[in-house]
C-alpha cells in the first residue's frame, strides 16, 4: 500500500511540476528544432495508441480495484509500448535505431503520455457516450496533436529567450515557463 501511495505521489508531483504537459521534455528537446519535433512525434505516437488500449483497460477493470490498479495499469501498458516501440525499430531500422532511440527513451514515460491517460480516462468516467475506443483513440491523437503545436511554439521562442537580450538570472527555464504561461492563458481565453 505504501508503495502505491509513493508512486502516486510522485507521479502527482511531476504532473504539477510540469502542467501534464511535459514541459521538461520540451525544453531538453528545445535546443534543437529537429529534436524537439521527432520528440513531439514521438510523444502523440504514445499518446495515441496507449489511449487505445486504455480504453480496454477502463472498461474491463472492476469498480473495486480501479483506484489501486489503473496507475499499475497504465503504467504497464506504457512500458510494452516502450518495449515494442524500441524492438520495432531495432529490427525493421537498425541504421536509424542509435539515431532514434533516444526519442522513445524520452517520450515513453513522459508525464504528457500518463497525463493524457488519466484526463481521457476522466472524460469517459463523466460522460459514458465517450466510453469507446475511437474515441479514446482520437483523445489520445488530440493531445499528442497539442504537444507537437506547443512544441514547435517553444521552438519558435527558444532563441530569443536564450538570447543575450535576456538578463542571465531570468534566460532559459525562467524564461520558457513564463512564455508558456502566457500562450496557456492565450489558448485559453479561445475556448
Amino acid at each position: 500500500m505504501f508503495i502505491i501511495n509513493d508512486i502516486i505521489a510522485l507521479l502527482a508531483a511531476n504532473l504539477i511540476l510540469t502542467q501534464a504537459l511535459g514541459t521538461s521534455t520540451m525544453f531538453i528537446a528545445a535546443s534543437g528544432r529537429k529534436n524537439l519535433v521527432r520528440t513531439a512525434c514521438v510523444i502523440t505516437l504514445f499518446t495515441t495508441v496507449a489511449s487505445a488500449f486504455t480504453y480496454f483497460v477502463d472498461v474491463l477493470m472492476p469498480d473495486s480495484v480501479r483506484v489501486y490498479a489503473t496507475l499499475i495499469c497504465y503504467t504497464l501498458i506504457i512500458g510494452v509500448l516502450y518495449a515494442l516501440f524500441l524492438t520495432v525499430l531495432y529490427l525493421f531500422g537498425r541504421e536509424k535505431f542509435e539515431a532514434y532511440k533516444k526519442y522513445i527513451h524520452i517520450s515513453a514515460f513522459n508525464c504528457a503520455v500518463m497525463g493524457t491517460l488519466f484526463t481521457i480516462s476522466e472524460r469517459a468516467a463523466a460522460d459514458p457516450s465517450l466510453r469507446n475506443t475511437v474515441t479514446y483513440f482520437l483523445n489520445g491523437l488530440e493531445a499528442g496533436v497539442g504537444f507537437i503545436i506547443a512544441s514547435l511554439f517553444l521552438a519558435a521562442a527558444f532563441r530569443k529567450l536564450n538570447s543575450e537580450k535576456v538578463p542571465a538570472s531570468f534566460r532559459g527555464y525562467p524564461a520558457m515557463l513564463i512564455y508558456l504561461g502566457i500562450i496557456s492563458m492565450a489558448v485559453y481565453a479561445l475556448k
